[in-house]
């Protein structure tokens, strides 16, 4: 499944309950909340890199090869190992205390997090 291109946001469900039983700093929290980020994925391959670009020129990267252990950064900023895999045509990592899954339906990213049973989902459009 190809992934490459630019995304826009467009909509969540469970912010609130999501970061709140991820332990997000409030401060992250207000941030991040109906946040307009944009997402940019480069695949070749089995190879990605993953860049969040959020408003004020804050930007996350994270860069990994599906099946190989890499660094990778939370959305709170905490840095730790995680090995990508694709299931079904979704990328799905583990990360510390929730498990993400991205996967492109209808030409539009939509992620999906959970933790101890509380799912947050994100839906970006296709820009570019």
């Amino acid at each position: 499944m190809a992934f490459s291109g630019k995304y826009e946001f467009e909509g969540d469900e469970n912010y609130d309950a999501f970061v709140q039983k991820i332990g997000l700093p409030s401060d992250k929290v207000e941030m991040g909340r109906n946040c307009k980020i944009v997402t940019e994925v480069v695949q070749n391959g089995n190879d990605f890199t993953w860049t969040q670009h959020f408003p004020g020129g804050r930007t996350t990267t994270n860069t990994f090869t599906v099946g190989k252990e890499a660094d990778m950064e939370t959305m709170g900023g905490k840095k730790f190992k995680a090995t990508v895999k694709m299931e079904d045509g979704k990328l799905v990592a583990d990360f510390p205390n929730y498990r993400h899954t991205a996967e492109i339906c209808g030409g539009k990213l939509v992620e999906i997090s959970t933790s101890s049973g509380v799912v947050y989902k994100r839906t970006s459009k296709k820009i570019a």
